[in-house]
């Protein structure tokens, strides 16, 4: 598995539907790359724009982005609508996925859609190699023949 930074464009979502009988969808997502969390803003509306950017570290045994969408309650717990896994590998591979929709899924049924653009730059090991070449150089000076 690459190792390197992941980019996260949460666009905004669509056809979430609300658990609360008589007000309005507030909803974020909170963001999990394998230990690392990350939380939206609270947007209101069921076709919520976040245009927001996340930055995750990637290291040995990532492999999915799971995205849960959460409705902010003001009395009560924060309800869940749904969630996306979202796998890496393709990610990894090609470099960059544009804005992308994937369903949203809440016990195994579509609950809406939220968009998404995915970027990986892997971790630049030029550092590594430059620093073999100049142990090889004994300090800018040469022996002479």
């Amino acid at each position: 598995m690459p190792r390197g930074t992941l980019e996260v464009l949460l666009v905004g979502a669509k056809g979430l539907d609300g658990t609360d009988f008589l007000s309005s969808v507030d909803p974020y997502v909170i963001l999990t790359c394998r230990t690392q969390e990350q939380k939206s803003s609270i947007v209101s509306g069921e076709e919520p724009q976040w245009n927001e950017t996340f930055i995750f570290t990637i290291s040995e045994g990532t492999t999915e982005l799971n995205l849960k969408i959460m409705d902010k309650d003001t009395f009560t717990a924060d309800d869940f609508l749904g969630e996306v896994n979202i796998p890496l590998e393709p990610v990894f591979m090609e470099g960059n996925f544009p804005s992308t929709a994937y369903n949203v899924v809440k016990d195994q049924e579509y609950r809406g859609e939220i968009r998404v653009g995915l970027s990986f730059t892997p971790e630049d090991y030029s550092n590594e190699r430059s620093y073999g070449q100049e142990e090889d150089s004994y300090g800018g000076w040469k022996e002479s023949s």
